[in-house]
């Protein structure tokens, strides 16, 4: 069973706290990345109608978030340096303060998207959407996904998900240079309009966002491939072989 699912209290008198909060804090993980792929879900939403109460829903959020990471990075290094954690444990704790400054910037980039819905919708008239790019849509769906895929491989420790959510980060790579160019053919076909220019500059910039947060889900997925095999595969040469065990 993986330590992120892990129910039961160790039975050794003098690991039985330090265990106990290795475990919640792991918990504690998983919780704010569910609150922050939410919110990319409800910013992605937001935008699709305009929904401007939607955004500034998900601008509140992003609130809980920051509290979260800050707590999660206190307890954290508060662990670190109290116990003596060694192997697997100090992996497992160094993992949860990198994944953790990345799901902030995950809710920091889902209420950067809250805020460009809000921007698109003033400069069109009430009820009226864009007629949203296709590579901007295959982009909506495929990063939430990605995102839930991820959070699954972390709760089961699966290094070869990861794997799979590496590489996928080029498809979501070449999606976001597909979105410029459609951007592009669409700001031509509406006319060197103020709006028309705004608007094309805002969603080229919606895409931008969701590319970051594609990188974001690489990292974790580099880091949750170390937590599990204890290998480093970032910036590893795309020609080489993977690690043994990925």
């Amino acid at each position: 069973m993986s330590t992120f699912q892990q129910g039961n209290e160790p039975n050794e008198p003098g690991s039985h706290v330090f265990e106990r909060r290795i475990i919640l804090l792991k918990r504690r993980l998983v919780r704010e990345a569910t609150l922050a792929i939410g919110m990319l879900e409800s910013a992605l939403d937001a935008l699709w109608t305009l929904d401007t109460a939607g955004a500034k829903l998900v601008r509140q959020e992003d609130d809980q978030v920051d509290r979260e990471e800050v707590a999660i990075e206190q307890e954290g290094f508060e662990i670190l340096a109290l116990q003596h954690a060694f192997a697997r444990d100090f992996r497992t704790i160094t993992f949860v303060l990198k994944v953790n400054a990345d799901i902030e910037r995950v809710a920091d980039h889902a209420t950067g998207i809250a805020k460009i819905a809000n921007r698109i919708a003033k400069k069109l008239p009430p009820g009226v959407v864009p007629q949203w790019p296709t590579a901007l849509r295959d982009l909506g769906q495929r990063l939430p996904m990605q995102c839930h895929e991820l959070l699954r491989a972390v709760l089961d420790e699966d290094a070869q998900a990861a794997s799979r959510l590496v590489e996928a980060d080029e498809t979501i790579d070449q999606l976001d240079r597909r979105l410029f160019e459609e951007v592009i053919e669409m700001m031509k076909a509406e006319g060197k309009t103020d709006a028309a220019l705004a608007i094309g500059l805002h969603i080229a910039r919606v895409g931008r966002e969701l590319e970051r947060v594609g990188d974001l889900m690489k990292n974790i997925a580099e880091d949750l491939i170390y937590l599990v095999t204890g290998k480093i595969v970032r910036h590893r040469d795309k020609s080489a072989p993977p690690a043994a065990g990925v």
